[in-house]
């Protein structure tokens, strides 16, 4: 066995003479080494063993904990270039493969860009067929659905011009405790233009929105307004025709309005769709819509009956729907989806008793009551100061008396003044009167309202009923109409 000692270092002062000094080395018995030239002393031994012929190296265990803590970082840092680098290939295989995608969907485009710009014409002709239809419809196998339209706007504006409001200036008496005492008052409905002759504009709308009426004025789709007057009234199917004279509406409101198209009411079925256009709650012209509810729904004069009391003569039919129908809307059009009016709305009819049920006149059932009263003369109201009176005091002869007493409904003559037309023509009490001018009626407000027509000193002719051991027997009687102040 032997030691071999190295120089650890050494100083080449010289390169170009080659000579190389070394340092002055210590050796100690332990196998430690000193250099003199650097002070460097070395805490490791160094020994060569003669079996194996290698040299063995002995660490501290500092260099050992380095040695783990690199090798950690290492690691760490190699994993996290490699998610990186991964990462990286991932989205630019991404980007490539949209890229190719992209170029692929455009090629696609631009090959089917000429065909489809040619059938996007001929698709846009097919909806415009479709939605100019009254109802689209679609056939699968024995299948057919059919689907509603729901915009009417097109409909309203073309039907509009055709619907006025009607506002009533009237007389409210009222009497308390045997002096009857007097008021103004207002009232507004709807009409509908159907018809016109040489010199008037005709209207028709409810009797009950113009019953009583001291004036009566239209508005028009243009916000003008005209005074009108009645042509003739069906008390009993609250229809009534106004009439109002071309001479008093200027041209340009002329030009705006038109005359309504009458449908059929027979057609209908429940559910088809309806629009109702009326002068709702006296604000204007306004638009609802619904269905028909229901058809032919009888309803009593009076709403309060119940149908075992409903007289079969005084019961009529009507279209019902759920559009709204609210005062003011009486008179007004119900139209269906082709714009045709095919009823005439009466808010009367159910009044606030109900929500969500409103009732319009069946157009065909109206018609020949309208062409009748259309061809009426049209009267105009006199001055109060020269309205003409019989002298009676009348009584409305209702149902129920008219069933007790089998007697027919008009005005019971309770009272007949003295120096009258009426006393100087022969009545008395107990005389029905049914008819003036061979215009019926059934009650003592629809027989001032005739009377409102004529004045004192004009001659009428009055149908009464006059009772005999065989029963009631009609007569006409002739009656010279006195003034009010005649019979003060």
């Amino acid at each position: 066995m032997y030691e071999n000692n190295y120089p650890n270092n050494y100083n080449n002062t010289s390169t170009e003479q080659g000579s190389v000094n070394h340092n002055t080395y210590q050796y100690g018995t332990g196998g430690s080494y000193g250099s003199s030239g650097s002070s460097f002393q070395g805490g490791s031994t160094y020994q060569q063993s003669s079996n194996t012929g290698k040299a063995t190296k002995k660490k501290n265990g500092s260099d050992f904990g380095k040695k783990i803590a690199i090798g950690i970082c290492c690691g760490l840092c190699f994993g996290i270039f490699a998610g990186v680098g991964f990462q990286a290939v991932t989205t630019a295989t991404d980007f490539l493969k949209g890229k190719i995608g992209f170029t692929q969907i455009k090629e696609a485009d631009a090959e089917a860009g000429a065909s489809s710009r040619q059938a996007e014409g001929a698709i846009a002709e097919i909806i415009d067929d479709a939605i100019a239809t009254e109802d689209n419809i679609e056939t699968t196998g024995s299948q057919i659905a059919q689907t509603t339209v729901t915009d009417v706007s097109s409909v309203v504006k073309d039907v509009m011009p055709a619907v006025v409001s009607v506002n009533n200036r009237y007389i409210e008496r009222m009497t308390f405790f045997g002096q009857e005492y007097s008021q103004e008052a207002g009232g507004s409905g709807s009409g509908i233009i159907v018809g016109q002759n040489d010199t008037e504009l005709l209207l028709v709308t409810n009797y009950h929105v113009v019953a009583s009426a001291e004036e009566l004025t239209v508005q028009f789709v243009d916000e003008k307004q005209v005074q009108a007057q009645i042509k003739g009234t069906d008390a009993d199917k609250d229809l009534a025709v106004i009439a109002v004279q071309i001479s008093d509406i200027d041209s340009d409101t002329m030009s705006q309005i038109k005359i309504a198209k009458l449908g059929s009411s027979d057609d209908l079925t429940v559910g088809e769709p309806v629009i109702a256009i009326g002068n709702a709650l006296g604000y204007g012209q306004s638009v609802t819509t619904g269905v028909v509810s229901a058809l032919n729904r009888p309803i009593a004069a009076s709403a309060t009956q119940s149908s075992s009391q409903m007289d079969a003569t005084e019961v009529n039919t009507f279209i019902q729907t759920d559009a709204a129908i609210n005062p003011g809307n009486s008179g007004g059009a119900l139209l269906n989806i082709k714009g045709e009016v095919i009823g005439i709305n009466s808010n009367k009819i159910g009044g606030s008793a109900v929500e969500g049920i409103g009732y319009a006149i069946p157009i065909s059932d109206a018609k020949p009551i309208i062409e009748e009263l259309m061809s009426k003369q049209t009267r105009l109201k006199v001055n109060d100061a020269k309205q003409g009176y019989l002298g009676i005091t009348g009584v409305d002869v209702v149902d129920e008396y008219s069933k007790l007493y089998d007697a027919p409904k008009g005005v019971y003559i309770s009272k007949v003044m003295e120096g009258s037309g009426a006393e100087r023509a022969g009545l008395v009490r107990g005389d029905i009167i049914t008819a003036l001018n061979g215009e019926e009626v059934t009650s003592m407000e629809e027989l001032k309202e005739e009377l409102g027509y004529y004045e004192a000193g004009t001659t009428v002719e009055l149908t009464i009923m006059q009772g005999s051991p065989t029963g009631y027997q009609s007569k006409n009687v002739q009656v010279t109409l006195g003034s009010q102040s005649i019979l003060k």
